[in-house]
């Protein structure tokens, strides 16, 4: 079996392959970029395995004349850029010693060693520079069944790093066989290894939750987590019952996942400082909270905040009572969120100075809100002052 696609039969891509096979040393691809090209998905990032030191490989690159960076030179990974596309190379490895977040590995010298290493059989895929597969440890078959299953044994592949317990749901929600539902002995490795999730940086927590929020449809990842009793220590308080109707929501509006939204949706303690979101994310998830609490129509929630806001309350409020979100809502925000309001403050004065004249612009406001936003300039300046 073959790899297709023209991101590795790239002269630049290629190029970095011949600097290594040239001198005698494998250039295999490697992990999401095969995965991605036999499921018929998009391959952004480009990783290369090869039993070539680090040392050979900026020497390799740097005779060949491309840029090369130590990008992770502690781990065993250069990155080789051809014609700017970055090339993310790394020795062949196998763990020494693992504590739970981080590895001590020794290089190894052949493919096998490396897959083992890795954390789902569908990972441990690897194709050569013309695109043949290599299969270390059956990983085709899992990926051919949208089976997302830890290499070997799951207990030793959690406890080598316990972030692979949030990747197993985020690669499920991604890759795995919704009907088939997750692997049951994954999950039971899952359950019986919760106290390491303790120790994982909140950033990698963060980021590791928003990547599968951002899933098509995490709800039965979400779901299992909390079964598992995963969800409940990632998030305390969470609640994911609405969020299989939010999903269904966004879909019948044809709106575009969205991991902040998702996380309006399950809620929680501390949710910015506990998944270390930006200040941007923890501002429209504040935006998000705050706004659910307020009865005001659409168009008036995104005049006030704006049409963003706007839409993920009426997909959250729809989620939350079980129903479709009306499409007349959008609408109605789209209006307000185009509504300008006609007065100035120039068009008060001298009549209106001070405290007087921002009271009177916020009537004129209300009342121009009220009429849904139809007064005329003319209209409102012609309303009597009832103050």
């Amino acid at each position: 079996m073959h790899i297709h696609g023209d991101w590795f039969r790239n002269a630049d891509t290629q190029s970095v392959c011949s600097a290594l096979t040239e001198a005698g040393y494998q250039a295999l691809f490697v992990g999401g970029c095969v995965r991605n090209a036999l499921l018929g998905t998009v391959v952004s990032d480009i990783d290369i395995a090869t039993d070539a030191t680090p040392e050979t490989v900026t020497m390799l690159g740097e005779n060949a004349g491309f840029k090369v960076i130590p990008t992770g030179i502690d781990h065993g990974t250069v990155t080789v850029v051809s014609g700017g596309i970055p090339h993310e190379i790394t020795t062949f490895r196998r763990d020494v010693e693992t504590d739970g977040r981080r590895a001590v590995i020794a290089y190894a010298d052949n493919v096998t060693d490396d897959a083992r290493r890795r954390d789902f059989t569908m990972n441990a895929l690897y194709a050569d520079p013309d695109g043949k597969i290599i299969d270390p440890l059956g990983g085709l078959a899992d990926l051919e069944a949208r089976r997302v299953r830890f290499i070997e044994d799951p207990v030793e592949r959690i406890r080598e790093d316990y972030l692979r317990v949030l990747r197993f749901f985020r690669f499920h929600a991604w890759y795995g066989d919704a009907r088939a539902g997750i692997d049951p002995v994954g999950l039971a490795a899952v359950a019986e290894n919760l106290d390491g999730l303790s120790a994982l940086s909140r950033e990698r927590v963060g980021a590791e939750m928003k990547k599968l929020l951002d899933a098509p449809d995490p709800a039965p990842s979400v779901a299992a987590m909390r079964a598992t009793g995963v969800l409940s220590i990632i998030l305390p308080g969470a609640d994911d019952r609405t969020l299989a109707p939010l999903v269904h929501a966004e879909a019948s509006l044809g709106i575009a996942p969205d991991p902040i939204r998702r996380l309006a949706c399950l809620g929680g303690e501390d949710i910015a400082d506990r998944l270390r979101l930006s200040r941007k994310e923890a501002s429209h998830l504040a935006s998000l909270q705050s706004a659910s609490d307020l009865v005001k129509s659409p168009d008036v929630l995104a005049y006030r905040r704006s049409y963003a806001i706007a839409q993920d309350i009426i997909l959250l409020n729809a989620a939350l009572l079980g129903q479709n979100p009306n499409p007349d809502d959008l609408e109605l925000a789209q209006m307000g969120a185009a509504a300008r309001f006609p007065i100035r403050a120039r068009d008060l004065m001298p009549e209106y100075q001070g405290p007087a004249l921002g009271q009177r612009m916020k009537a004129l406001e209300e009342a121009w809100i009220e009429s849904g936003f139809q007064l005329s300039r003319e209209a409102l300046l012609a309303l009597p002052d009832e103050s």
